[in-house]
């Protein structure tokens, strides 16, 4: 009964009103469109209709989303859908395996606390890597906890195998469960110790087979026969899965606030190559950087440093905010994950002070679900490179498991008979409830919501507390209820994903003014320009099979949505060297090219050599002819039609640009 309604729950908010959010992420969902049109596209993950670069993470993620438009046709929902359901089947998933080990109470605790924990409810309606990884590593954990119980190298294997798949849904991500599962077996496993390293090097060896298998496929097949590696700067799997989505993500990386270059424009305002009324900003290349340093008299002045923002935003922040042990309570990460953590942290120290048994079935249980939680709460604390709310989601069950047999374990220590062994159960209980109660205030007070809930909360946390020494035969009644008040504020919260269209790229919970636009990711106005535009290079000199080339994946995809081949040569970052000058030379004199979108979103990261060579040497088509009257909403269209002998040397006319407009340079 109680593992049903939880399931009825958390089906209740992956699914209702789900259709509003349209394609959700769009970079996404328009690499699926593509990936439709071919097994090639399909298996190389193709960002675009013509195989020009690919999407930047593994694929068994956006497998699954295209197998099922395949089967149910490409439409939002069946893009959204499988992501949902995998959600509510991790919450299942968990309850297997918490509630053998802790009890049943601990397995509907955790249940309830990952069904909802209101970052994994915002990326269960969002069609992101991050629902898949999630299942995978959970189903790891069970994995290895079953090898543990039998020390059976086969189980072993099976749980390697499934780490291995988890890779393959978001790379290095996956790898936050492993030392857990390792240390687990390690210590636990009912074999000698021997045979246990021997076992776990055995799985290792299986875990990188299945992990690297796609990666090695790519890799070895020709660049020719494939597409560009997406946010790779040099056409490599591994150097994008180890560098920028995995230690990168951890040590620090280029892609945050302040990181761009730019050319500052301080001649005339009205130029060939910027609108009009628009900030004068002109990305810069890598390539134009090394040849304007080839030039001593144009001055290279160091980077200015970053200017750090001090209010929170309308949204939320897309980065986590400053290193320290209290960052998953920052403004950023706070409402997403931070609720119930202190319970989960006082909660584990309890649940080893009441379990100290190696052969115990809930030892292993702490080594693998505690230890993931650790690693998962120091990478999110401590990583020096991106770190966006969302990757919070994969807090999720740990933390759930953790606390839901932390309500068992707090129980069960009160209880002892053991007095000093009760008196240490009741002080852990005290700090986490009151730790926890102060976090969700803080919570409530900073997002708003849910303020109703602020009085209930403290009377019903702190009458259980008192309530635990004057009742000590009913403290297992007190505890359920101070846990059942601290899971009150994170199930409200989870329900504001049904008030506005999810924002696509960085999913979330809360009542927040920004939201995603629903449909195709685009605002009525930026909806009505693309039209506009498609309208225009339809009736003047459409090219095949690049009817558009752009510089950044959000251009392009929402026209790849309303059925434009579209391509962006510089990838989600802009930046990605997929084609060069003298490559867009070629296509344009053998007409396969003609227009390009530059500058627009994500401009101010720069651009790779054919879309600096468009901006140098292709004159701007105006606004009010192609853009439905408007000035293009920060994008300029640019026509190459017989300018392939200049693009093939753009920098020729560096100089002399340079000149006419008094151009000095940032980096």
């Amino acid at each position: 009964m109680g593992l049903g309604g939880i399931t009825a729950l958390s089906l209740v908010l992956n699914l209702v009103k789900l259709s509003q959010n349209g394609y959700a992420n769009i970079f996404y969902s328009a690499a699926i469109k593509s990936m439709l049109r071919s097994w090639h596209a399909f298996f190389f993950l193709s960002a675009d209709p013509n195989n020009l670069v690919s999407l930047d993470k593994p694929p068994l993620g956006m497998w699954l989303q295209a197998l099922s438009a395949k089967v149910f046709g490409f439409s939002p929902l069946s893009l959204l859908i499988p992501e949902a359901v995998l959600g509510t089947l991790t919450v299942l998933l968990l309850y297997r395996i918490v509630a053998p080990r802790f009890g049943q109470l601990a397995g509907l605790v955790a249940a309830l606390a990952l069904a909802v924990f209101p970052i994994f409810v915002a990326v269960s309606r969002d069609n992101g890597p991050d629902p898949m990884l999630i299942f995978f590593m959970v189903a790891a954990c069970g994995a290895g906890l079953a090898a543990i119980d039998s020390g059976r190298l086969r189980t072993l294997i099976w749980c390697a195998v499934v780490v291995g798949l988890a890779f393959n849904s978001k790379a290095l991500a996956a790898l936050l469960c492993v030392p857990g599962i390792a240390v687990g077996y390690l210590v636990c496993a009912p074999v000698p110790l021997r045979r246990r390293i021997l076992q776990l090097a055995a799985a290792g060896v299986v875990m990188v087979a299945v992990s690297l298998s796609w990666m090695l496929a790519v890799q070895l097949t020709p660049a020719s026969q494939r597409p560009f590696i997406g946010s790779s700067s040099d056409n490599s799997e591994f150097g994008l899965m180890v560098g920028y989505n995995g230690f990168g993500r951890v040590g620090g990386q280029q892609g945050g606030p302040g990181s761009s270059t730019h050319i500052i424009l301080t001649g005339p305002q009205t130029l060939p190559l910027v609108r009009p009324g628009v900030e004068r900003g002109v990305p810069v290349s890598r390539a134009l950087r090394n040849e304007l340093r080839t030039h001593p008299e144009i001055p290279l002045p160091p980077p200015a440093p970053p200017k750090p923002g001090r209010h929170r935003l309308a949204r939320p922040l897309p980065f986590g905010g400053a290193r320290s042990p209290l960052r998953i309570f920052s403004k950023s990460l706070g409402d997403q994950a931070g609720w119930i953590v202190p319970l989960a942290v006082f909660g584990l120290i309890a649940l080893f002070v009441l379990v100290r048994k190696r052969r115990d079935r809930r030892m292993a249980g702490l080594f693998v679900l505690g230890g993931w939680f650790l690693v998962e709460l120091a990478t999110l604390d401590f990583s020096a490179g991106i770190v966006h709310p969302y990757y919070s989601s994969a807090l999720g069950p740990p933390l759930a498991a953790i606390a839901g047999a932390a309500a068992v374990g707090f129980a069960s220590l009160v209880r002892s008979r053991d007095t000093r062994q009760a008196a240490l159960g009741y002080a852990l209980m005290v700090l986490a409830v009151i730790g926890t109660l102060a976090v969700q205030l803080i919570l409530i007070d900073r997002e708003s919501d849910p303020t109703w809930w602020r009085i209930p909360l403290v009377v019903v946390s702190v009458g259980a507390l008192i309530a635990v020494p004057l009742f000590p035969r009913r403290a297992g009644w007190a505890v359920a209820a101070a846990v059942g008040a601290l899971l009150v504020a994170p199930l409200v919260y989870s329900f504001s994903v049904w008030g506005a269209p999810v924002a696509g790229t960085f999913p979330a919970a809360g009542p927040y003014a920004y939201a995603g636009q629903g449909g195709v990711g685009a605002s009525p106005t930026a909806l009505r320009v693309d039209h506009s535009l498609i309208a225009f290079l339809r009736s003047h000199g459409e090219t095949k099979p690049y009817v558009l080339l752009t510089q950044s994946s959000d251009q392009a995809d929402p026209l790849i949505l309303l059925g434009l081949h579209t391509s962006a040569v510089g990838g989600y970052n802009t930046t990605d060297p997929a084609m060069s000058g003298p490559q867009l030379a070629d296509l344009v004199a053998i007409h396969r090219v003609r227009y390009l979108l530059i500058a627009g979103p994500y401009a101010s990261r720069g651009g790779n050599g054919a879309s600096t060579a468009a901006r140098l040497v292709c004159p701007e088509i105006p606004g009010q002819i192609w853009a439905a009257g408007t000035h293009g909403l920060g994008s300029l269209l640019v026509d190459c039609a017989g300018r392939a002998a200049r693009l093939r040397h753009p920098y020729a006319s560096a100089r002399a640009f340079i000149a006419r407009y008094h151009i000095h340079y940032k980096l």
